[in-house]
């Protein structure tokens, strides 16, 4: 089986030197491409470099580019320019992690829609799909989405933890849906059990955060008490049995979905 990771914030701290060693065991459980994720200008930078040093031959590794909720007061009259200058870089597969969160508002909330617009007019004029972040800020964020989603390729709400409603509006919205570890967490993800049988194949895709949501399900757990790549095997097991499909038929169609999105090469 063939595993692809939509969403590794490989940039983090918690992974510094140790990057080889986490695609290696990444490769070793079968997770064969990975996009990493950009949630800021440096950090996009920094996940572009990333790819370049760790994957010469731009087979494995890819990149979103962009400036999260949390970052968006950040956001100037530079940085949209900024943004699409890294977007052109080979790598560079979506436009994100972008979006809404309501729940931290780290961000003023005019700041974070301001942000979330610009990218979305920029994702649109580059014909690049969508990364997007969204928490306890469903009805904003659709509203704002609704006037861009005709002129977007595609978008994934990533990490989906939202109650049924909001599924619904984004299936409707002609939204993908990744999951994580989240529905593995058995204080707070059982929502999400029957849920995932209401994504149609074609519009479901995996990822594992790392180093964030570490699969609660895992045995054994790692010491460090990190997420990695190597472990999206146990988001697989967790969605295929709420599923009632084959661990094997979720990692082929959550595959062939996640290359056709982010229009990655296929692997031999």
């Amino acid at each position: 089986m063939q595993l692809i990771d939509i969403g590794v914030n490989l940039t983090h701290e918690s992974f510094n030197d140790k990057r080889e060693a986490v695609l290696a065991r990444a490769t070793a459980a079968g997770v064969c491409q990975l996009v990493l994720t950009g949630t800021s200008l440096p950090e996009s930078e920094h996940a572009l470099s990333l790819c370049r040093q760790l994957d010469a031959e731009g087979q494995r590794l890819f990149s979103t580019v962009g400036v999260h909720p949390h970052h968006a007061s950040d956001w100037n009259s530079d940085t949209a320019a900024q943004l699409k200058a890294l977007l052109k870089e080979p790598p560079a597969r979506a436009v994100g992690e972008c979006g809404l969160d309501f729940n931290r508002d780290f961000s003023p909330r005019p700041q974070q829609e301001r942000s979330f617009e610009e990218q979305l007019a920029l994702a649109a004029d580059l014909q690049m799909p969508v990364f997007l972040h969204e928490r306890d800020a469903h009805p904003r964020l659709l509203e704002i989405l609704r006037d861009y989603r005709d002129r977007l390729p595609a978008a994934v709400v990533h990490c989906f933890t939202g109650e049924k409603r909001a599924l619904f509006d984004y299936l409707d919205l002609d939204l993908h849906i990744g999951i994580t570890g989240w529905i593995c967490d058995e204080r707070r993800g059982t929502h999400l059990h029957p849920l995932v049988r209401e994504i149609p194949a074609g519009r479901l895709m995996l990822e594992s955060d790392a180093p964030y949501l570490l699969p609660r399900s895992l045995r054994p757990k790692p010491k460090s008490g990190r997420n990695e790549p190597a472990f999206l095997g146990e988001v697989l097991r967790e969605v295929a049995r709420h599923r009632q499909e084959s661990e094997a038929d979720l990692a082929r169609h959550t595959s062939a979905c996640a290359r056709a999105f982010f229009g990655l090469p296929t692997i031999e």
